[in-house]
């Protein structure tokens, strides 16, 4: 006798209904944090995963200046970008840049964790990060995001 096999189900971008959840950064490790935010955009925490299909969800983040690294990363980490001019190969360092725009860090570390291709950029155009307890989505219907970690 021949067991009867089970189909599975391939998502369709019209039938995938997208949900809001609402994380706050404070007291999160960074990578430990990004690497769940990466994880739900994708759509990987769904059972109805399908790899070419944005799946994902929204996430909208807090508090982002209330991040933390671990060991001397917050004086050796640095980011790069380039101004588009000779010579315009320029450098950042994580304490700096935690001054100025503690958004960008959180967004560069789940950024490099998407795929490097157009779904990982419509990926990433789903998340939103913001200083502070406010944000300007409460038309949305979000959802407590309970991230896990120390």
């Amino acid at each position: 006798m021949q067991a009867k096999l089970q189909k599975s189900t391939i998502a369709k971008k019209e039938t995938v209904t997208q949900n809001w959840y609402l994380a706050s950064a404070e007291n999160q490790i960074l990578g430990r944090f990004a690497s769940q935010i990466a994880m739900i955009l994708m759509g990987k925490h769904r059972p109805g995963y399908t790899p070419h299909v944005d799946t994902g969800d929204y996430v909208v983040v807090t508090n982002a200046e209330k991040i933390r690294i671990t060991g001397k990363k917050a004086l050796t980490k640095q980011y790069d970008y380039y101004t588009n001019y000779a010579g315009g190969h320029k450098y950042v360092t994580y304490a700096e840049l935690m001054k100025k725009k503690p958004e960008k860090v959180i967004m560069e570390a789940v950024r490099r964790m998407l795929p490097k291709s157009k779904l990982g950029r419509k990926m990433f155009s789903k998340l939103k990060v913001y200083r502070g307890g406010a944000h300007p989505h409460e038309a949305q219907p979000l959802q407590a995001l309970e991230i896990k970690g120390k």
